[in-house]
């Protein structure tokens, strides 16, 4: 199962979006039928989407994968092995290359 969140349109800051973003992920982590996890950060200044793919960087090796969302199609090696733990599931940002979103695959 994919779950999605969104950090990017709530109006807060970059550091409580990332605050968010954990609490986010470690109750993902803790229920077996999340696979991965979609985290809306939207464009805006740039600034939370950055905070986030920075923060995904440095917490390298806590999860099996992570795919910037103008990455998250289907030349994506990454992304089909993820999305085949849960393919029933539609996701519309597969394959448009949204810069918007990022993968984090538990």
């Amino acid at each position: 199962m994919l779950k999605e969140i969104d950090i990017g349109h709530a109006g807060q800051s970059a550091n409580n979006a990332i605050s968010d973003l954990e609490v986010a992920i470690s109750t993902a982590k803790s229920d077996s039928r999340i696979t991965a996890v979609k985290i809306i950060h939207g464009l805006g200044s740039g600034r939370v989407a950055a905070e986030v793919r920075g923060w995904a960087k440095e917490q390298r090796g806590r999860f099996r994968g992570v795919i910037n969302g103008e990455d998250y199609d289907m030349f994506n090696k990454d992304a089909v092995d993820m999305r085949s733990g849960f393919l029933s599931s539609k996701d519309e940002d597969f394959n448009r290359r949204n810069p918007g979103i990022t993968i984090i695959w538990l």
